[in-house]
């Protein structure tokens, strides 16, 4: 069956970055943390996009299930007939249960493809919003830095929000005696990583024929 993978997201209490009350010469850092899965799931988009996913996913298993029957009943009348079969129409049905077998595959890949491309087509407009209003609260509330717990056990947090001014992008580009062919606006924040949990679950891997 298709499966729709969830991520194992845990809050964690440890970042990579100083602890919040570190002091600095312009006074201590305000660090702040979140979940992204969390937030995603409370969304009023949720639900309609855990819909229609499940409601491709379904689509798509139906009609690998119909292949795959198709499959194991020629191939069964193949079993059952070889023996009194001429060598051209052995040939003929053994090439025919090879096509079919290499349509499953394909069919299932392009299914995979097509949940992934769905996920993200549903998804990414919401993230891009929880990421503006990450920014927002950053600003207004006075954080130096914002991080996604999502991340999972032992795995270094996502760095959602940090201030222009930190970037030190030139001064490594500077020490390594590189000169930038093109001078763009650094980025100052990241895109929230792609949640899991009780929101909507990123699509996993297609069903392998039986």
């Amino acid at each position: 069956m298709l499966a729709m993978a969830t991520t194992d997201a845990r809050a964690q209490d440890q970042v990579t970055a100083p602890a919040a009350g570190t002091a600095t010469a312009s006074g201590p850092v305000k660090v702040g943390h979140t979940r992204i899965d969390y937030i995603l799931s409370q969304t009023p988009e949720s639900k309609t996009i855990t819909s229609q996913l499940n409601a491709q996913q379904k689509q798509a298993e139906t009609e690998l299930q119909r292949m795959q029957k198709e499959l194991q009943d020629k191939f069964a009348a193949y079993q059952q007939g070889v023996g009194q079969m001429t060598d051209m129409i052995r040939k003929d049905r053994e090439t025919e249960l090879q096509s079919l077998q290499n349509r499953i595959q394909e069919f299932g890949q392009t299914a995979e493809a097509s949940l992934q491309n769905k996920y993200r087509e549903l998804v990414d407009p919401v993230l891009q919003k929880i990421q503006k209003n990450i920014n927002e609260v950053a600003a207004e509330n006075g954080y130096a830095y914002i991080f996604n717990l999502d991340s999972g056990i032992n795995a270094v947090p996502t760095l959602l929000y940090t201030p222009k001014e930190h970037d030190v992008t030139a001064l490594i580009l500077k020490k390594m005696g590189i000169t930038p062919t093109a001078n763009p606006a650094p980025a100052t924040t990241q895109k929230p990583a792609n949640a899991g949990g009780s929101a909507p679950a990123r699509p996993a891997t297609t069903p392998k024929k039986k």
